[in-house]
C-alpha cells in the first residue's frame, strides 16, 4: 500500500458540520485514491476505523501528539479542514490565542506536502482574519478555498494592504453527494419511512425548512407569514401546500431560538398548516427529509458556506435563500438552481412563485442537476483534490512554490 493520505479535522460522531463534510470528503478521496489509505487525525471525540482522536485543545500543545502521529504515518498528503473554532486554544483567562498553534501545527508539517482547507474565508476580512489567511497560505504547500469570489476578494484586500497576494490558491467547490436523487414515484415510500404517512393533515406539496435549528438560520421569517403565504398560494393555483420544518438543536447557546422557532411551527400544526420533524440532521434520513419536500427555504442571515445547501444541491431541489451572503449567493448565482431575497415581501413572493409555477420548479431542478453533476458531485471534487495532492507534492520534493493562476 503506498503512504496515506491524512486529514485533520473534526469527526464523527461529533455534532459539527466540518465533521459531517470531512466524513463524507475522506468516503469520496478514498474512492478516487484506492492504493492508499485515508486516515483520519480528529479531536478527541471523534471515532471510527482509521481515526485517531489526538487533538486535545484543553492542552496548549495539542498540535504535539498530531505531529507525532504524522511522523510515524509519514504521509504522501496531510489534507487539513480549517474552521477558527475547532483550533482555538483558550488560557486559564479564557482568552484565545487566535489560532496560533494552528500555525505552529503547519510549521510543524513542514516536513510534508501540506493542503489547508479553509471553511470560512469572509470576502472582507478582518485585520486578524487577513493576518491568519497570509501566514496560513505561506506555510502551506496549497490552499483550497471554495468559491472564486473568495480568491479575487483576497487580492483586493492583500494589495490594498501592500501585501504579496499568495498564488498557491486554488478553487475546489464544498461537495455534494450524486447517490441520493429519488424518483418522484419514490416519495410515498419515502414520506411514509419517515412516519409522515401519519400525520393526517399533511398535504401532499411540501415547502421545507430543514437543518440545524439555530439563531442564524431564522425560521421565524418564513413561518411568521406562512398562513397569509399558504392562502395566497391556494387562492392562486388551488393547491393546498403545508410547511415542512424538521431538524434539530446543535448548540446549546442557541436553546431559546430554537425553543421560539419550533414554538412557531407548532402554533401552526395546531391549525394543520405545518409539522414539525425533530431529527439529527446528519446521514441518509437528512436527505430522506429533504427528498419528500418540493422545495427548501433557507433563510440564513450569517453563511459563508452550508452544508445545508450542498445537500439540497444534491437532490436536485429547487431553493430560495437570502442575499447578498457570500458562499450561499455564489452558488445561487453559478448553478442557477435557486433563488434569492433581500426582505420578506420578496421571499413570499417567491414562494407563491415557486409553489404555483412547477415548471419553474422543473427549471431550477435540472439547472441543479447539471450544477452538480459537473461542477460539484464529491466523484468531480475528489479527482481535484488529487490534484491538488499531486501539486502540493511536487511543490515540496522539488523545492518549488505552487503558483497558480490569477483568477481575474
Amino acid at each position: 500500500m503506498a503512504a496515506p493520505i491524512v486529514m485533520i479535522s473534526s469527526y464523527p460522531p461529533r455534532l459539527c458540520g466540518i465533521g459531517t463534510f470531512c466524513e463524507e470528503a475522506r468516503e469520496f478521496v478514498q474512492k478516487a485514491a484506492p492504493d492508499r489509505d485515508v486516515l483520519v487525525i480528529s479531536h478527541t471525540d471523534g471515532d471510527g476505523q482509521g481515526v485517531f482522536p489526538l487533538i486535545d485543545m484543553s492542552r496548549r500543545d495539542w498540535h504535539k501528539p498530531v505531529v507525532d502521529k504524522i511522523r510515524e504515518l509519514n504521509p504522501y498528503a496531510i489534507h487539513i479542514e480549517h474552521e477558527y473554532g475547532l483550533y482555538e486554544y483558550h488560557d486559564a483567562r479564557g482568552i484565545g490565542d487566535n489560532n496560533a498553534g494552528f500555525l505552529h501545527l503547519l510549521d510543524q508539517l513542514g516536513e510534508w506536502p501540506t493542503i489547508v482547507e479553509p471553511h470560512t474565508v469572509h470576502g472582507r476580512l478582518r485585520n486578524v482574519e487577513a493576518e491568519f489567511v497570509y501566514k496560513m497560505a505561506d506555510a502551506a504547500d496549497v490552499v483550497l478555498f471554495k468559491c472564486h469570489y473568495q480568491k479575487w476578494r483576497l487580492d483586493w484586500t492583500f494589495r490594498t494592504r501592500g501585501w504579496e497576494v499568495p498564488r498557491n490558491v486554488m478553487i475546489v467547490p464544498h461537495g455534494a453527494r450524486s447517490d441520493y436523487r429519488w424518483g418522484v414515484h419514490e416519495i410515498p415510500r419515502l414520506r411514509k419511512e419517515l412516519g409522515l404517512d401519519k400525520v393526517d393533515h399533511l398535504a401532499r406539496h411540501l415547502v421545507g425548512l430543514v437543518g440545524w435549528i439555530q439563531n442564524n438560520k431564522r425560521w421565524d421569517i418564513l413561518t411568521s407569514m406562512w398562513e397569509e403565504i399558504r392562502e395566497e398560494i391556494h387562492v392562486t393555483s388551488g393547491l393546498e401546500w403545508d410547511l415542512l420544518a424538521a431538524g434539530s438543536m446543535r448548540d446549546p447557546a442557541h436553546k431559546p431560538d430554537y425553543e421560539k422557532y419550533v414554538k412557531s411551527v407548532e402554533v401552526l400544526e395546531n391549525k394543520g398548516l405545518a409539522h414539525f420533524y425533530e431529527f439529527i440532521p446528519r446521514g441518509e434520513v437528512y436527505y430522506k427529509v429533504m427528498a419528500v419536500c418540493d422545495f427548501i427555504v433557507l433563510p440564513s442571515i450569517d453563511e459563508t458556506q452550508s452544508g445545508t445547501l450542498a445537500r439540497i444541491i444534491a437532490l436536485n431541489k429547487p431553493y430560495i435563500t437570502s442575499a447578498p451572503l457570500e458562499g450561499l449567493t455564489a452558488q445561487t448565482l453559478e448553478s442557477e438552481g435557486g433563488l434569492l431575497f433581500t426582505n420578506k415581501q420578496m421571499l413570499r413572493d417567491k414562494v407563491v412563485r415557486l409553489a404555483c409555477d412547477e415548471q419553474e420548479r422543473m427549471r431550477l431542478g435540472n439547472n441543479l442537476r447539471r450544477y452538480l453533476d459537473t461542477v460539484v458531485s464529491w466523484e468531480v471534487v475528489a479527482d481535484q483534490y488529487c490534484q491538488a495532492y499531486a501539486l502540493a507534492s511536487d511543490s515540496h520534493h522539488n523545492s518549488h512554490k505552487v503558483e497558480l493562476p490569477e483568477e481575474f
